[in-house]
């Protein structure tokens, strides 16, 4: 059986309700992220949402007062349909990450449990530097696919899609072989019966 492409995969789940659900999983992980990249900002910041499914990040994001601009992009037709309708006024695109640049570059690009469904996700990150993240600019990626997380390794063939599994220390390595710089990686949302989401984070001088 052909392996479904990830965005076939999600723009199912924003038809049948499942988006709600990847929400509500996600949030703690994804408020320690932004934790990291603004709370102790203090000018105005910019914005990407990398794989930002139903909007829900964005949405979130923009309430802070310091937020200027907050931009969600996906790959998923229905995801982004929903993320509208959701959020009228908000800046949605749908389109394939390796292709899409926005119209300015940004301060932040956040992306949650989207790199791995990448083969190469440093292609990926190599395009955002390159035509998404401003100069003195950060990049923080989150995911729960990743070799320290050993209940995670049977996802590819329950969803019969693609992912890549490296471990915390090939992530941090992926950064900096793309040429970002104090690269940290944690986990957060830890639990007995949970390793945590594995959060690496990189800033970019060039």
């Amino acid at each position: 059986m052909a392996l479904k492409p990830a965005t076939e995969i999600f723009s199912q789940w924003a038809l049948n309700g499942r988006d709600i659900g990847m929400e509500a999983n996600h949030a703690p992980a994804v408020n320690a992220m932004l934790d990291e990249v603004i709370g102790s900002r203090s000018s105005p910041f910019s914005i990407i949402d990398a794989g930002c499914g139903n909007g829900w990040v964005v949405r979130k994001i923009i309430e802070d007062p310091l937020c200027k601009n907050a931009i969600g992009v996906d790959g998923a037709k229905n995801m982004i349909e929903k993320a509208r309708s959701l959020h009228a006024e908000g800046n949605y695109y749908h389109a394939d990450l390796l292709d899409w640049c926005p119209d300015e570059k940004v301060d932040i690009v956040h992306a949650m449990e989207v790199l791995y469904y990448f083969k190469n996700p440093e292609k990926l990150i190599l395009h955002i530097l390159d035509n998404w993240l401003e100069k003195n600019g950060t990049i923080i990626i989150g995911m729960d696919h990743y070799l320290e997380n050993p209940k995670s390794h049977s996802w590819p063939a329950d969803l019969n899609t693609y992912m890549k599994l490296l471990s915390i220390e090939e992530w941090v390595s992926l950064f900096k072989d793309c040429g970002l710089s104090d690269v940290i990686a944690f986990q957060t949302n830890v639990s007995n019966d949970f390793t945590g989401t594995l959060v690496v984070k990189g800033e970019y001088y060039h």
